[in-house]
């Protein structure tokens, strides 16, 4: 079916990564600032169209790279499934539709979104330039809460950028996990990244850093959002987690990457559901 073409073509099921992360950042924002909850419709699809865009220019210009790499000779572009100019007409409806969503939300909104679509189309041609490709990809997803915060009017404050602080380093840090797998692939093909730059052993000491980052940052916005004890469970729980993640990968054994990845798409929901219990539980 050609739906279900296109939702493997962009991971569809990742979407659960930035998602609540947004939501979350709308949440907070929510607090301050009065916020029609049909806004919250308009978030959604804002995100899942950013991250089909983003996901669909990856593919796009990576389809070479992709075809060589024995790890993804199976996505649609290599295998015939999608062709060139089918994904870059998804790319381009994908981020009409981001555009069209975030104008719905604000003027400030509308005016940011190229910015937003500029930042997740670079992490896919960052690590042509740069060793710290993963550095960016957190970027591109700190992006999500702030974007939420500013969806519900929110203005001043600390906590969008504490949010955006934690998705950034949880995000890099389990992108740096990722990109382990294709270390010998990037290095022949003179591509870059922080385990092509630093070797295996000392990018699984900077991925456990980044979370360890992740984590402070969270739960310092629930102490300058003065979440409470609910909140601050939650991230407990999310460091537990990430612990877990951490331990199923060895500079000796990468075989459970895959496994490890997979744990993320827990972590954004159970942030997500702490937040929201914090501040409608009292």
């Amino acid at each position: 079916m050609p739906v279900r073409k296109y939702l493997s073509f962009i991971r569809f099921s990742h979407s659960v990564f930035a998602l609540p992360f947004a939501l979350t950042g709308a949440l907070l924002a929510a607090r301050r600032v009065p916020f029609a909850w049909t806004s919250a419709i308009w978030i959604v699809v804002a995100m899942v169209a950013a991250r089909s865009a983003a996901m669909g220019f990856n593919r796009l210009v990576d389809a070479d790279f992709d075809a060589a790499n024995p790890r993804t000779a199976m996505r649609e572009i290599p295998r015939g499934l999608i062709s060139r100019p089918a994904a870059a007409l998804f790319v381009a409806l994908s981020s009409l539709v981001f555009v069209l969503a975030a104008g719905a939300l604000s003027p400030t909104c509308l005016l940011l979104s190229p910015v937003a679509l500029a930042i997740v189309f670079w992490y896919s041609l960052a690590k042509r330039f740069t060793t710290y490709t993963q550095g960016f990809l957190g970027l591109a997803m700190a992006v999500a809460p702030v974007g939420g915060w500013l969806a519900a009017g929110g203005r001043e404050g600390a906590e969008p950028w504490l949010l955006g602080l934690a998705i950034g380093l949880w995000v890099g840090g389990f992108d740096v996990l990722y990109a382990c797998q294709d270390v010998e692939f990037d290095r022949a093909h003179q591509l870059h990244s922080i385990p092509v730059r630093f070797g295996i052993a000392r990018s699984l000491v900077i991925s456990r850093a980044m979370h360890v980052g992740a984590v402070a940052a969270m739960f310092l916005l629930g102490t300058a959002a003065a979440l409470g004890p609910i909140y601050q469970g939650g991230v407990a729980l999310v460091a537990v987690l990430l612990v877990y993640e951490q331990s199923l990968v060895t500079a000796d054994d990468l075989s459970q990457v895959k496994r490890a990845f997979d744990l993320n798409g827990y972590v954004g929901l159970l942030y997500l559901a702490s937040t929201a219990a914090a501040i409608y539980i009292r």
